[in-house]
This record gives C-alpha cells, structure tokens and sequence, in this order.
C-alpha cells in the first residue's frame, strides 16, 4: 500500500547513546520512515545525542539526571521545535515528562499523538513496596495518555492493566524481530558450535537465558533444575544480582556468559536447545521472539508479555509462576528428553515470528499514525 510521506515528530524519553529497549524501537522506526521518505524530527533529553540519526535532525532539551537516568525537563523549546515543523503526528515514545510536553504541545497545536507505551509502571512500583505510589503511579501514566489520540500498547497483559487504569483509546502494537540475525541456520555456524563445544563438551542439552540479571528478572527461578540430568545452563546478561544468583546456582552445571550483544548474541542462541525465561514483570518478552526466531523452543511464566508470545504445546510451554515450581522443572525435562518435540517446537517459533520484521511492524505503526490523524480530522469535524 503506497503511503503518501507523513511528517512525524518522534519524542523519545530515551535515545543514543543509551542503548535499552526504547532506543532500539524508536531507531528501528526512524530507519522505517527514512526507508518509506517520510519525514521526521527528533526529539530527545540532553544526554549526549547524536545531532542526527538516519539523515533526521534531533533536537535535545535540558535534561536532569534522575538514578543516572536523563529526565527532559518542561522547556518552551518543545512547543516551539513541534510547531516550526508543523508534523502530521507526534509518536511519543514511553512517555513521561518530555513525551506528556509533547502530547499537549500536540494538542495546543491540533496535532494528534501516538502514544507507546513500554514500561511495567505497576511492576516497577509494586515490586518496590511503592503501595500508595502505584495508584499514584497509575494516575500519572493515566493523565500522560488521556491527551494521546491513540495509545499503543505491546501485549494483552499490558492491555488489561491499562484498561484497568482508565487508559482509553487503546491498540496492540509489538516489536519487530531481526529475523535475518537470529536464524536457526546459527546452530551450524562456527561461532554457535565452539561455544557449543565448550559448554556441552558430552552432548548435554543446553538451557538457555538471556536478560538483565535484576530482581524483576527473577532467574532464581532456575534453581528448579537443580539435579536435572543432562544438562548444562548458559546464562547471558549482567546486572545486579549477579553475584546472589552464582551463589544459588552454586553446585550447578552453570556457565554465565555476561552480556552479549549482536552476532555473538545470535551465536548464543543458536548453541541453546531450550530457552528458559523466568521474569513475570515482562510488558513484552523480546528475548521469547528472539529465542523463537533463532528456532529455539520456549519456556516461559503465563504472565505479562509471554502469554501473547508462547503458544502451549506447539511453540514452548507457559508455567504458572505462583504454583508448583516443579512445573517449570518437568516442562524443561520433556525437552530435554525429547530431541523430536525440540526440533518440531523449535520449527512452530520461527513460523510464529516470520509476520514480525521491523518492516512489517512498522508499517503496522505507520497505518496507527493514519488512523489517529483520520480521528483527530473527524473530531475537529463534528461541532
């Protein structure tokens, strides 16, 4: 479908040289729009931006830092920057102070704004004993997206708590997934079979995760598998609770790997048999795509942004996170026992993803972006 160029005004809470979730959406879009020869603006907290990205100018506003995180602070430098390039739509992404600025400069200015949302708010504060603060908490990402003409949300959990909150005017949207980088054709690959070799000198069947190592992430969980036969845990990532998590998993065939990025991220997965994710707080689950991508069986909590992702029985298995913690140990034993369910729930993942290019979710966004600039006209419309 041919899209006649948009002019966006992309306004990011996080943005280069911080790489997290957030960054590599907003770059991926970015990369689409420049792709597609639509136009767009940058706008971002002051934290060392690059002054372009993909040919797109990007303007920085003065930020604090806030837990060594850049917090854009309310500058008349955002209304004026909007209203100069006069966009058709502001995508803000995970709003906060610079995106809820953004969204009622929009609104000033009779510009519709597409709002994503990407962070597990109720989480974050539930698991930091923030009790009063969680319904205050809620009522701040509320006021932040009551002006959004469209809020996109990445899963079903996500949906509910949002709907819950008062959250109107809500819509799924996800995450692309490389799936030319993480390809089950890895597995062959030098890079995947050394490291193969060195974590499964005996043919053991390698369990594998990948994600921060932090409270939230939960990969305690792995505990379960203590005693299990044939097998050899690979744990990537960094973080906090590094040093308690070697502790637990102390006596167990464990290799941490640190954090990974790129090929030799791909190459991990593609030395996994089994990918084990643990955290239930996962608004998301990019890891699962990339797993799946990579061909790689699933198992995952029945809980947040795995629940969209696993599909029971053919693509992995969904435990229940606050029953039995011998369901995670016997669902990771069936695979490991059974090459055959491996290979066929290996095989049904990277079906479920192919729909799920950065291309063809992007184009999803832009048809969002067309949608909200048709709601906004027709508003404007009826007296």
């Amino acid at each position: 479908m041919g899209h006649i160029g948009m002019r966006v005004a992309v306004v990011s809470e996080s943005f280069l040289p911080t790489i997290n979730g957030v960054t590599n959406s907003v770059t991926k879009v970015l990369d689409y729009l420049q792709a597609q020869g639509h136009e767009a603006i940058v706008i971002v907290p002051a934290a060392g931006a690059p002054s372009h990205y993909a040919g797109f100018p990007v303007h920085q506003v003065p930020a604090i830092a806030y837990r060594q995180f850049p917090v854009g602070l309310p500058n008349p430098l955002v209304q004026k920057v909007i209203a100069d390039f006069r966009p058709d739509v502001i995508h803000a992404a995970s709003p906060f102070l610079l995106g809820a600025q953004a969204i009622s400069a929009g609104d000033r200015l009779g510009i519709p704004s597409v709002a994503i949302f990407q962070t597990d708010v109720a989480g974050y504060a539930r698991r930091n004993r923030l009790g009063a603060a969680t319904k205050f908490a809620w009522r701040i990402v509320r006021w932040i997206h009551s002006s959004a003409e469209l809020t996109l949300v990445p899963s079903s959990a996500s949906m509910a708590d949002l709907e819950s909150a008062g959250v109107e005017r809500l819509a799924r949207w996800g995450r692309g997934v490389d799936l030319v980088t993480y390809h089950p054709r890895n597995r062959v690959d030098a890079a995947s079979r050394a490291l193969r070799r060195k974590l499964a000198p005996h043919g053991e069947t390698v369990v594998g995760y990948v994600g921060r190592i932090a409270p939230e992430k939960q990969v305690e969980r792995f505990e379960a598998l203590r005693g299990l036969d044939g097998i050899h845990l690979a744990i990537v990532g960094d973080g906090p609770s590094l040093p308690s998590t070697k502790r637990l998993l102390a006596g167990m065939p464990v290799t941490f790997l640190g954090k990974l990025t790129g090929d030799d991220l791909a190459a991990a997965y593609g030395a996994f048999d089994v990918f084990v994710h643990t955290g239930t707080e996962e608004t998301f689950g990019q890891t699962v795509q990339e797993a799946h991508s990579s061909g790689v069986p699933v198992v995952a909590p029945r809980a947040g942004g795995p629940i969209d992702l696993v599909d029971h029985g053919t693509n992995g298995f969904l435990f229940d996170p606050y029953g039995d913690p011998g369901e995670l140990r016997a669902y990771v034993e069936a695979l490991v026992i059974d090459e055959t369910l491996r290979s066929r729930m290996g095989e049904a993942g990277r079906r479920a993803v192919l729909g799920r290019s950065w291309e063809s979710i992007c184009a999803e966004l832009v048809t969002h972006y067309e949608s909200a600039v048709a709601s906004r006209a027709l508003a404007t419309l009826t007296p």
